[in-house]
């Protein structure tokens, strides 16, 4: 399951991931994309300036797909009252089957 990207960091780790996992050294992907080996490194250690075009290319080019979702609430987590009324709810049906 995808996780979210919270920071420019996380951005950056998984770029270097996903190069390194294609066996692509910075500079291949650097030719790729008409860039240098030095500025393939400056994005993987702080892509927070990358254009939405560099980042997608970027990606194609490590095997990434970007995909944007709405965010998802959180589900709430139970209260103690209800987890023991769930399980009371549960001890009752379970004597009900006997």
């Amino acid at each position: 399951m995808p996780a979210p990207l919270l920071t420019t960091m996380q951005l950056g780790q998984l770029l270097q991931s996903a190069r390194k996992a294609r066996k692509l050294t910075q500079a291949e992907v650097g030719a790729r994309l008409g860039l240098s080996q030095k500025r393939i490194s400056a994005i993987e250690l702080d892509p927070g300036r990358l254009t939405a075009d560099q980042l997608l290319r970027l990606c194609a080019v490590v095997g990434l797909e970007l995909v944007v979702d709405a965010k998802r609430k959180p589900q709430p987590a139970a209260t103690e009252g209800a987890k023991v009324a769930m399980a009371a709810k549960g001890a009752k049906a379970a004597k009900a089957e006997w």
